[in-house]
């Protein structure tokens, strides 16, 4: 692989550290615990809507009639697993590489780089230059999937219909195919993005950064971990938690793609707040089919949330309300997108209503 210019990077991260000094007090990648939830601003009585009513992709209805998303998510998808299969190649040591890519190409939905791709799309770029970033996403989010399911954590025997990480490899080396994953994730973007500008790639990788670390995805974690078996915690409480844990990467896939496809100041955070809706969405709705499928349907162990007294939606507003705000989250996500090119952003609404309507 040949290396981007690093020496470039140096110049224009003083660039990069500037504006970024300029955006802070505008740009927060997340808000504080007691800033009011995005499920509670401007709260109107809605009409239930019910999030199995519409099931699968067949079902759903068409954002566009020239619009195929099955199809679409099929082509996306086969092409970020031909990138993640060639950028975690099979080489010594193998017993690690073996393990990341045994997670890695396990299958999933792929919702997350497909995200990135069409954000980069949407705002005039082309594929090629999301793409390591959509790959990058990738190979975190399957980190965060074999470290929950160790048993130190959640103790899962089951993703994706197939034994986690930790059962096949052991703990050890599970632990260290995560770590890996992480490591190579901002490698593969710095080394690997093309048709970029170095402080567009600087920057990319600062906010990946901020979405997973103590401030972000681990901060989310760490906070729904020490909420088990807890009372009285309500819905800010809850927010956060997935604001941080679940809906980070969603976000993160979402503002790498425009900031790498060159969407201006104003996109990028318009885009953010979509992803933020979609975040939330993804998990009230994670929520619902926790408690309403099987773990065959799922792919993962079933009414584990319940077992462990985890603070959930459904457990704090119940089934029923939970799926009011799931319907508000989409509407409000999909708001975010009224400014763009109708056209362009067709595969952001259908990916938003994929996920409102998806049941594993």
């Amino acid at each position: 692989m040949s290396c981007v210019n690093l020496a470039a990077w140096t110049q224009t991260c003083s660039i990069f550290n500037q504006a970024s000094s300029r955006r802070s007090n505008k740009t927060q990648p997340f808000r504080t615990l007691t800033t009011l939830p995005v499920s509670l601003a401007s709260q109107r009585p809605r009409r239930p809507v019910s999030i199995s009513a519409v099931q699968t992709l067949e079902e759903n209805p068409a954002p566009s009639p020239t619009f195929n998303f099955k199809s679409y998510m099929i082509q996306k998808a086969s092409t970020v697993n031909q990138a993640l299969d060639a950028a975690v190649s099979l080489k010594d040591p193998v017993k690690i590489h073996e393990s990341m890519r045994y997670s890695l190409l396990a299958g999933g939905k792929r919702v997350r780089p497909v995200l990135c791709l069409a954000a980069c799309d949407l705002v005039g770029g082309h594929e090629s230059m999301a793409m390591p970033a959509a790959c990058s996403i990738e190979m975190i989010h399957t980190m965060s999937l074999i470290h929950d399911d160790l048993p130190c954590m959640d103790n899962d025997p089951l993703r994706r219909g197939k034994p986690t990480n930790h059962t096949i490899y052991g703990e050890d080396v599970a632990v260290l195919a995560g770590d890996a994953l992480l490591a190579y994730a901002f490698e593969h973007i710095a080394v690997c993005t093309k048709g970029v500008s170095p402080a567009r790639i600087v920057r990319a990788i600062a906010e990946l950064a901020k979405y997973i670390g103590a401030d972000g995805l681990v901060a989310g974690q760490v906070i729904d971990i020490n909420s088990e078996g807890q009372k009285d915690l309500g819905i800010e409480h809850l927010e956060f938690i997935h604001e941080h844990k679940t809906a980070a990467l969603l976000e993160a896939a979402v503002v790498l793609g425009a900031i790498l496809g060159g969407g201006t100041d104003n996109e990028v955070e318009k885009l953010r707040t979509f992803a933020r809706c979609i975040g939330l969405l993804f998990q009230v709705v994670d929520d619902i089919l926790d408690l309403t499928k099987s773990s065959k349907e799922l792919g993962k162990t079933a009414g584990k949330d319940l077992v462990a007294d985890k603070l959930t939606y459904p457990k704090l507003l119940g089934i029923e309300e939970s799926k009011k705000l799931a319907d508000k989250l989409n509407k409000d996500a999909q708001q975010q997108l009224s400014e763009f090119d109708q056209e362009k952003a067709v595969p952001l609404i259908a990916l938003a209503n994929y996920i409102a309507y998806r049941q594993n």
